[in-house]
């Protein structure tokens, strides 16, 4: 059942993670500059203090969260306790650990998890009861185009986003009735800070992994300059004031400020052709199982 969402102010607040660099901070001066309120949030802001009193002066707030943190839902209950309304929440915060899958420590596969699953779906689950009893709110997830088909060294990575993306579809569809939206963000290789929290597993690659595109990602990583090897980079400010239009139906959101998904970068063309082709190619290769397996 498609729904048609509707929104009841033009002035939006927003809470923003991960907004020390990279897409947080481009969208949280895009969401300021626009005249909405903005909650920025970030493990460490004393980190940063040149950037908290640049919000500031321009009426935003900047609190510490740890999303990794069980106790961080505390504070969108106390915002709204306090009679901050968020009508935006957008799930930035987050790392990479590169490694294989099979190299990859039970440690490294959860701190993934618990920052890119548990940690998001944390503060979904405080705010969604405020924007449900309100009849309005958007909840944005930035994931990555390595979630949608998978790339090498990033298992670990790409699974966490992968859960949410997957658990978000479902979300999406018991709270459209109360005028809440989804909105999944999927972007590729982009001019962001990445490589700066972006670390490689603890355990070594074995020599059958030399040459292999796993080897290739890690010596990026390290900062080797390998021969015909680049990359087709985005900008992070268009592609946030993309992300900024489609959620409050403007500019190129005019009309599509109801869709759930937003694949960013031209790369992210490729990659999802690439899926199509996947899931095509195996209802060709098994039309004649696909639907005689069902109960006579």
């Amino acid at each position: 059942m498609a729904f048609k969402f509707t929104k009841p102010k033009e002035k939006l607040s927003w809470f923003i993670t991960g907004c020390s660099s990279g897409f947080g901070l481009s969208l949280t001066r895009i969401v300021l500059d626009r005249g909405h309120t903005v909650i920025a949030t970030s493990r460490n802001p004393s980190r940063t203090p040149e950037l908290v009193a640049e919000v500031e002066s321009k009426g935003g707030r900047w609190l510490k969260l740890d999303v990794n943190d069980y106790n961080s839902p505390k504070v969108i209950e106390e915002l709204e306790r306090s009679g901050v309304e968020i009508d935006v929440l957008v799930n930035n915060a987050g790392y990479s650990v590169l490694t294989p899958v099979e190299l990859a420590t039970e440690d490294e596969i959860r701190g993934q998890m618990e920052s890119m699953y548990f940690g998001p779906l944390r503060l979904i689950r405080a705010v969604i009861p405020h924007m449900r009893k309100r009849r309005y709110g958007v909840i944005v997830n930035i994931s990555s185009g390595a979630s949608l088909e998978g790339r090498d060294t990033m298992g670990p990575y790409a699974g966490a986003k992968a859960g949410l993306d997957g658990i978000t579809k479902v979300l999406a569809q018991e709270v459209a009735p109360y005028n809440v939206r989804t909105l999944t963000v999927v972007p590729g290789a982009f001019n962001t800070n990445i490589a700066n929290v972006t670390t490689p597993g603890k355990n070594a690659l074995p020599d059958d992994y030399k040459g292999s595109v796993s080897d290739m990602m890690l010596q990026i990583l390290a900062g080797a300059d390998l021969p015909g090897v680049k990359f087709a980079l985005g900008d992070k400010d268009k592609g946030m004031k993309a992300v900024y239009e489609v959620v409050v139906g403007e500019g190129v959101g005019i009309g599509r400020d109801s869709e759930p998904l937003l694949l960013l970068g031209s790369d992210m063309t490729a990659r999802a052709k690439s899926v199509q082709e996947y899931l095509g190619h195996a209802l060709e290769t098994f039309k004649d199982v696909t639907n005689y397996v069902d109960v006579a």
